[in-house]
């Protein structure tokens, strides 16, 4: 909300931001929203295993992680609206497919079999956590605009 409202105050048109991150179960909801820096400054590789680290001792019924995006809009008269959307998932043992980026290959989808990495950009797209935002804050827009 801060990063639409400052951009929407400044540029005088709506705007929007959003923020999303991570969160495994079994570590208490890390990596969250810092899942990019969670484990320093590495490749998506080394981050992946780093968690599969942290994640081997877990039992595979006890592996459950979800993906989150938080998306605002704000217009220059100070309407906005906050939606979220998200992507229920288990953390693989290894990785999983070489598409997307950041944690796609160890994040499966268990209705399909498949981790993010393995999905096409289109698949992928259709299932994403971010996608799932914007359509939900997508109600949200057209009236904040048709108020506009």
């Amino acid at each position: 909300m801060i990063k639409a409202r400052f951009i929407s105050n400044l540029s005088g048109l709506p705007a929007l931001a959003d923020d999303s991150g991570l969160q495994v179960s079994a570590l208490g909801d890390e990596p969250g929203i810092h899942s990019r820096r969670w484990a320093g400054d590495v490749s998506d590789a080394e981050r992946n295993q780093r968690l599969l680290d942290r994640l081997a001792d877990v039992h595979d019924a006890d592996r459950g992680a979800r993906f989150v995006s938080a998306v605002a809009v704000a217009l220059p008269r100070g309407a906005y609206a906050l939606v979220t959307g998200e992507l229920r998932g288990v953390i693989t043992r290894e990785p999983r497919g070489t598409n997307g980026f950041g944690y796609d290959p160890i994040f499966l989808i268990p209705t399909i079999g498949r981790t993010l990495g393995e999905l096409s950009t289109v698949e992928k797209n259709s299932w994403s956590h971010r996608a799932r935002a914007i359509r939900n804050v997508m109600p949200f827009l057209q009236v904040l605009l048709a108020r506009a």
